[in-house]
């Protein structure tokens, strides 16, 4: 089975292609930037921009795949409030990718949700049956929400099976985002001052292993579980200001924490339900969130 990674330079992305390629699979990459922290990875990723229908047809011949795993993505729901025109992007990479598996005969399709889809509701764990296209925060989650719409249309019209996995706030190596947790990082190795949007924020945010181990995990399994979703996270909370605490403390920084307002678009609290993942495909997230900030904070002072 040959797999195709889209988004194949990005934090998911790097740490995936780099475990199947351990595990023997044959794999190929997809990102319109290079890989710069896995020569392994880099070696087998296409640099290509999705959004350019014409390039990627130009490149069938050297990404044929069995199975397409698509993460590429602009992930940054703050970023995407700020530059709507960026959710558009989704939404045309999406559309091209489920092109190119509908005229190459690819018939497995993997599609990175995000929790982001179920909004602001007040549920202690959210399950799979809760997103509603009425409660869509952000542009960002609307090319989400809209993305599984999309993809569930392929299965119906094109017969392309589909699996779609719904990402909590995947953290660990390989990022140098400004998503929370790299962020942090950062700035409490400059003694910077780290600021919260949102006091009482709470988010379930997965370790990037668990993450991986999920998506491999559903992809051994694809034909028992196909055409479905499931949540990948931990399945419990930690409120960001927990987490500036502890990264402060891990890198010894002298950074103070300011607290700001909720921005807009953003989710204020989220924990995952992750029963359905379990019992359909095993799926056991190992790493509990202050043993992986604790190896995220130890990643980053050897590799950056």
């Amino acid at each position: 089975m040959k797999i195709l990674v889209t988004g194949s330079s990005g934090t998911i992305g790097t740490r995936l292609c780099e475990t199947l390629l351990q595990k023997g699979y044959d794999v190929a990459g997809v990102d319109w930037v290079p890989n710069k922290w896995q020569p392994a990875v880099q070696k087998i990723t296409t640099i290509l921009d999705l959004r350019d229908r014409e390039a990627l047809i130009a490149h069938s011949s050297q990404l044929t795949a069995d199975v397409i795993i698509h993460l590429g993505a602009n992930a940054r729901v703050y970023e995407l409030v700020e530059d709507p025109p960026r959710a558009l992007d989704n939404f045309i990479t999406l559309f091209n990718t489920l092109e190119f598996a509908r005229n190459n005969g690819i018939k497995k399709f993997f599609f990175a949700g995000s929790r982001e889809g179920y909004g602001n509701i007040q549920v202690d764990r959210l399950t799979e049956d809760l997103v509603r296209v009425e409660n869509c925060e952000s542009p960002y989650t609307a090319s989400k929400v809209g993305g599984e719409a999309l993809v569930h249309a392929y299965t119906r019209c094109y017969g392309i099976d589909h699996v779609i996995i719904r990402f909590s706030n995947v953290y660990g190596a390989y990022d140098d985002s400004v998503r929370v947790v790299p962020l942090f990082i950062r700035q409490a190795r400059k003694n910077e001052t780290l600021k919260i949007f949102g006091k009482d924020k709470c988010l379930d945010f997965t370790y990037i292993d668990d993450a991986v181990s999920g998506v491999i995990k559903a992809l051994e399994k694809f034909d028992a579980v196909k055409n479905d979703t499931y949540n990948l996270a931990f399945s419990e909370g930690t409120t960001i200001l927990r987490l500036a605490e502890m990264i402060i403390e891990l890198t010894g920084s002298k950074s103070k924490i300011e607290l700001g307002e909720s921005r807009t678009g953003e989710v204020i609290r989220y924990v995952a339900d992750i029963s359905k993942a379990k019992k359909a495909f095993g799926y056991d997230p190992k790493t509990p969130f202050a043993e992986g900030v604790k190896k995220t904070v130890e990643w980053y002072a050897k590799h950056t």
